[in-house]
């Protein structure tokens, strides 16, 4: 007999470690969610072991994993600083090419390995409120842990396919031929989870290191959200709430150390260990690293005009930017480990680091006219990077000029994380004009991905995206 969803569930968030494929949760008997809920919420051990086990999950599940399947990679090949080395590899050159099908399985694995990660955070927070043997304190800590990490979720759904279904619970039958909710109301509910989420935590890191979520990292993502909603007010507090932190967080000088584990840069962080493996890299690492005597492995490299827009003194390019010679090639040199079994791990992957507050508060600024305050936070980017600064060489720069300037520097300082560049093309409106110019399969309904077909075949409500 199959084992049901919310038994696999339970073994996975008691266990931590246990490795789940994503097509396990996609067909199910009813489950006897009652008994599960009573041996993982009976006491604060296997509440908290619970969480833990989502946390791990995140660094296996395809589409937060930062490996082949996603959203680092397949996003950033939608945009314009990474190509495919293997030109072989259709399902990823359907990305690159902008000329995705709602049969391609690594879209399948973005959709429903978020959907997963979604029934998770569902099933502790119903596990939460009916439990009475949780200490106060931890219950507030884990309700506050799952409402953000199922808003995080929900924040790339949305941004990728608009209308996604709104499922906040583990009831099958409720969910089973769900509809796609609109966008207003995706973002209601990731707005509604975040501010939740940053009164229930606290400022302190509970695991020790910056693998569990604080009340700034709902701050830093609340930013984030403001800003692609263009509440600009609500933006710019968000992220000086983070920006104000110190010590807590700093802008490093050293670019050698803003992906270290626990950087002081770091708002929030996915660890390579715990999630059951014997390897202590990062997946981006592996990923984006050309290894010098293994360049065969090698799958993706940046774009030549990509690497072209860094000013030759920009530390970045020394820095973040490695280059092969066989292959003459660019890659992705932010991480600096590829390889590794060392114990503890050297390198944990990126999810919210402190730079990008201060270019959220910038874009923030400037839409509201701020620009002398605009400049100042972008400036603080521009002179960790070692180049000039826009108040020096560009003081009376108009609104529309720095917006632009942002956006640029935005490429520069976040690219291969979390696909900005292309979500930072879609939102400002630019993706056809940038990405349209050399691309002749492009079409302006490319912005959005496609609904996974399988998933329409099994649920008929499951409308499809125009284009496809």
């Amino acid at each position: 007999m199959k084992l049901n969803i919310l038994r696999k569930l339970g073994l996975l968030l008691l266990l931590g470690t246990s490795l789940i494929s994503c097509e396990d949760f996609v067909e199910f008997e009813t489950p006897n969610n009652k008994l599960i809920r009573g041996e993982v919420f009976n006491n604060d051990a296997t509440a908290n072991s619970a969480m833990i086990g989502i946390y791990n999950q995140l660094r296996l599940a395809a589409f937060s994993n930062g490996s082949r399947s996603s959203v680092t990679l397949l996003a950033g090949l939608s945009a314009d600083n990474i190509r495919n080395i293997n030109t072989t590899n259709f399902l990823r050159l359907q990305f690159e090419q902008n000329e995705l099908l709602p049969d391609n399985p690594s879209n399948l694995d973005i959709w429903s390995s978020a959907y997963n990660m979604i029934y998770m955070t569902n099933s502790v927070l119903e596990g939460l409120a009916e439990s009475e043997k949780i200490t106060a304190d931890l219950k507030t800590q884990l309700e506050g842990e799952a409402k953000f990490i199922r808003a995080f979720t929900y924040f790339y759904l949305v941004n990728l396919y608009g209308e996604v279904p709104l499922v906040l619970t583990t009831d099958y039958r409720e969910n089973e031929l769900v509809s796609r909710n609109s966008e207003t109301d995706i973002y209601e509910q990731i707005l509604d989870d975040l501010i939740d989420a940053s009164n229930l935590l606290s400022i302190e890191y509970v695991s020790g290191d910056r693998s569990r979520v604080n009340k700034y990292a709902a701050n830093a993502l609340l930013a984030r959200v403001y800003l692609y909603l263009e509440q600009w007010e609500n933006a710019e507090e968000q992220s000086s709430i983070v920006i104000q932190a110190t010590p807590t967080y700093e802008i490093l000088e050293n670019l050698d150390e803003v992906f270290l584990a626990n950087s002081n840069e770091a708002i929030w962080q996915i660890s390579p260990i715990g999630s059951g493996g014997l390897v202590s890299h990062t997946n981006e690492g592996n990923l984006f690293i050309i290894d010098p005597f293994l360049s065969f492995l090698a799958s993706i490299q940046l774009q030549d005009d990509f690497v072209a827009v860094f000013d030759e003194m920009d530390k970045r390019l020394t820095n973040w930017i490695g280059y092969h010679t066989g292959k003459q090639a660019f890659f992705a040199y932010k991480y600096k480990i590829r390889n590794s079994t060392e114990f503890p791990a050297k390198e944990y992957s990126m999810v919210l680091r402190l730079a990008e507050q201060y270019l959220i508060r910038a874009e923030a600024r400037a839409n509201q006219g701020k620009i002398a305050d605009a400049i100042g936070d972008l400036d603080e980017i521009r002179a960790r990077a070692g180049i000039k600064r826009l108040a020096d060489i560009n003081p009376t720069i108009v609104k529309e000029e720095l917006l632009d300037k942002i956006l640029e520097e935005r490429r520069m300082e976040l690219f291969t994380e979390w696909g900005h560049r292309w979500l930072d093309l879609k939102r400002t409106g630019k993706a056809t004009e940038i990405l349209g110019v050399n691309n002749p399969f492009w079409e302006n309904t490319d912005v959005l991905y496609p609904i996974p077909s399988e998933e329409r075949m099994k649920n008929p409500n499951l409308s499809q995206n125009n284009g496809y």
